[in-house]
């Protein structure tokens, strides 16, 4: 027997997404939650002869669910509608990516996404006195890292809607063509929510440690004081990795090109073993997501990598006919795509079902 609309609801509200997804009804209560705006509910009613009620406030998500439109009725709707937008997103995509190739540096700021206004109180409102000093900062760097936080922002948004749309393409997805938590598609009628990133520094590090070798940083810095090359002062881990790789790169000591060699190897050898056996990946990037942002969901990340420069992965975004490819490649092998995982968050231990997909441009 079905479960009851307020039993579904409540399970989505908990955030209890794979128990809705064994339960009976609960996959097609999903379906009909991730088209939910009253837009495509209308949509939806049109197409069934169902009755909006023309009187008081009416959930029609509820009046859905308790009918008898059935989910492959549902499914059709999803991506009729879905269709719509997308004939109107594909006239203009082909100029979208020509101006996201105009980008040529990809650099926050030091202004991070969802941590805006953290860093601006912290670093201007509460730490300057002088307000000829704070208008001074706010012409120079503010304005400054303002104008790279904006243009990475505006990139990393159109990317994020071109990729969504190669998946939402493929035969084997449901889209959700509404906002919903957890869900930007249905993959073999499992709810997935997509994750776009490239191979963590953090990951690298701990791969690093197993192996009982140095962290790259260090490797980096004691190369650079050997070989008399200047360590950038004032930057944070991540970019002083990226600049000491780069200017020892361009070193032409035999000794310090080997050095290079070595760890880039390790990173290609981590990429290798990941490809076979994804699944202690996923882990680690479950149990090392933001605390603000905490979920278990189930999960399809993909990550980008370009392994002649890892630090311009972020370009393979807009590499549309790369992404084609092996997203789906992916998606076209239906079996062992998605693994069931385990892992720990403050002491509880969650079971998901995800999925990576790793692209690599040599």
């Amino acid at each position: 027997m079905a479960i009851t609309y307020q039993q579904a609801k409540q399970c989505f509200d908990n955030n209890k997404i794979n128990d809705l997804i064994h339960a009976d009804g609960g996959l097609r209560f999903l379906k009909l939650r991730s088209m939910s705006r009253k837009a495509n509910m209308v949509d939806l009613f049109a197409s069934v002869g169902l009755t909006i009620p023309q009187r008081g406030r009416h959930d029609l998500l509820q009046i859905a669910y308790d009918s008898n439109v059935d989910e492959t009725h549902i499914e059709l709707i999803i991506k009729q509608i879905y269709d719509t937008g997308r004939t109107e997103r594909l006239e203009i995509e082909d100029a979208l990516i020509n101006e996201l190739y105009k980008l040529n540096s990809f650099d926050w700021g030091g202004l991070y996404q969802n941590n805006l206004e953290k860093t601006i109180v912290n670093n201007y409102v509460k730490k300057i006195r002088s307000y000829d000093v704070l208008e001074s900062k706010i012409e120079g760097e503010l304005l400054s890292s303002l104008h790279g936080y904006v243009k990475c922002s505006w990139y990393n948004h159109w990317t994020s809607i071109i990729i969504e749309d190669i998946f939402k393409d493929h035969t084997a997805i449901i889209p959700a063509v509404g906002l919903v938590k957890q869900i930007d598609f249905f993959y073999n009628d499992i709810p997935l929510d997509l994750k776009v990133t490239y191979l963590p520094e953090g990951y690298v590090m701990k791969k690093r440690e197993i192996a009982g070798i140095e962290k790259e940083l260090q490797v980096l810095k004691k190369c650079a004081r050997e070989f008399s090359v200047s360590i950038p002062r004032n930057v944070n881990e991540s970019k002083l990795l990226e600049l000491l790789w780069c200017k020892l790169s361009d070193h032409p000591d035999n000794a310090v090109k080997s050095i290079i060699q070595e760890i880039k190897s390790f990173r290609d050898s981590i990429l290798t073993e990941t490809m076979d056996n994804p699944t202690d990946l996923i882990r680690w990037l479950y149990e090392n997501q933001g605390t603000r942002r905490f979920d278990a969901s189930n999960r399809l990340f993909l990550i980008l990598v370009n392994k002649s420069d890892y630090f311009n992965s972020w370009k393979l975004k807009r590499a549309k006919p790369l992404l084609v490819r092996g997203i789906n490649e992916f998606l076209d092998n239906r079996n062992g795509n998605l693994h069931n995982v385990t892992f720990t968050w403050d002491g509880a231990n969650y079971n998901v079902t995800a999925g990576v997909i790793i692209l690599v441009q040599d």
